[in-house]
């Protein structure tokens, strides 16, 4: 990584770990380099104007504002390939719109030859296609909306035996798997969580009833298969390196 590119990474480190900040120390271990180089880096980007805090003891370190404005972000190769290769995975209809206009700002921000090399690497990726059901894409969004802001719905559901029921639920969580996308929610009708097929769900409508649920399962498995919450990776100071 040349200079200009770690500049750009440090101080986005330094805005994802928010007020709790880096030390000197780490920051050489998460960029490979010298402590003393990483000080003058600091001392650029100080001058440059970021907006550097430090913290004097123990615990001290390097902080700046998460609301600064940045600079275009700088990816990498290897980071754009990486992306590009997660959001191929996001067809599904809640999420490809999404997707696409993600890729485009990171194709943006990025110089040609960086871009270009991105490109060269992706080409060398395929992906396993696995043709799944999709839900209707106006119910789909209503789901969402529902599971987004804790509202009670109102379904028609078509089960597995061609039987139709009408149901009061409490949307928990959008899953999307291998072999399609469903709805987690507590079930009025059967007192318990249940697992909904989006694409079996034939009518839906908010209710204008408040959710009781209880707390939803921490664990939970679909179709056999683990869960998993992508909300870490929108944590990204949970998941650098301990003040040492």
């Amino acid at each position: 990584m040349n200079r200009i590119d770690r500049l750009y990474a440090l101080a986005e480190e330094l805005r994802a770990a928010g007020p709790r900040g880096r030390t000197a120390r780490q920051l050489a271990a998460r960029f490979e380099v010298s402590v003393r180089t990483i000080e003058r880096d600091l001392s650029a980007l100080g001058q440059a104007g970021v907006p550097l805090a430090t913290k004097q003891g123990r615990a001290g370190g390097y902080s700046v504002d998460r609301a600064m404005s940045l600079p275009p972000l700088n990816f990498t190769p290897r980071e754009a390939m990486a992306v590009a290769v997660a959001l191929s995975h996001s067809d599904h209809v809640l999420f490809a719109r999404d997707s696409r206009t993600a890729l485009q700002k990171i194709v943006a921000a990025m110089p040609q030859p960086a871009l270009d090399e991105a490109r060269t690497a992706a080409a060398k990726v395929r992906l396993l296609v696995r043709p799944v059901p999709d839900p209707d894409g106006e119910i789909a969004e209503l789901i969402w909306r529902a599971v987004r802001d804790d509202q009670v719905l109102r379904i028609a559901y078509t089960d597995v035996g061609g039987i139709e029921t009408v149901r009061e639920v409490e949307p928990q969580h959008v899953v999307v798997g291998p072999n399609g996308s469903y709805l987690t929610a507590w079930c009025h009708l059967r007192q318990e969580e249940r697992v909904f097929r989006m694409d079996r769900i034939t009518k839906a409508e908010r209710t204008a009833a408040l959710p009781q649920r209880p707390p939803a399962s921490r664990r939970l498995q679909v179709d056999g298969f683990e869960t998993r919450l992508p909300e870490a990776a929108l944590h990204p100071e949970d998941l650098s390196p301990t003040p040492t």
